[in-house]
């Protein structure tokens, strides 16, 4: 499984951001080699769609789960689409929120907002 969290800084010590589209990094996490990485979020400085520019990363980087705290409806569109499961992450630092998704603490994601859209 890859797993994919918002990160404002580059530790998996580091909590979990509070922002998904908006978000600096992106730690991605594969459970089955241990191998950790720190996307670079281009989408975090958007003047708009910072959203569904994030959830295409997140299927660039062939994430199969993600962990965050909230998603907008239009990346929550791109996430759906591609099959990737959304877990509601809890307070803790990004690696605590891999384990506590390993041991089936985590719930699926319900914070859909309509997000953060400029005209």
């Amino acid at each position: 499984m890859i797993i994919g969290i918002p990160a404002d800084k580059e530790d998996k010590n580091s909590p979990v951001s509070g922002s998904f589209g908006r978000a600096p990094f992106y730690f991605i996490y594969n459970d089955e080699t241990n191998e950790v990485e720190f996307a670079v979020n281009d989408a975090a400085k958007a003047q708009g769609g910072a959203g569904v520019k994030a959830a295409s990363l997140i299927v660039e980087k062939k994430v199969d789960t993600i962990i965050t705290p909230q998603l907008g409806e239009n990346a929550s569109m791109v996430i759906k689409a591609a099959n990737i499961k959304m877990y509601q992450s809890k307070e803790g630092s990004l690696m605590d929120n891999v384990l506590y998704l390993k041991d089936g603490k985590l719930e699926q994601l319900g914070n859909i907002h309509e997000g953060f859209h400029k005209s």
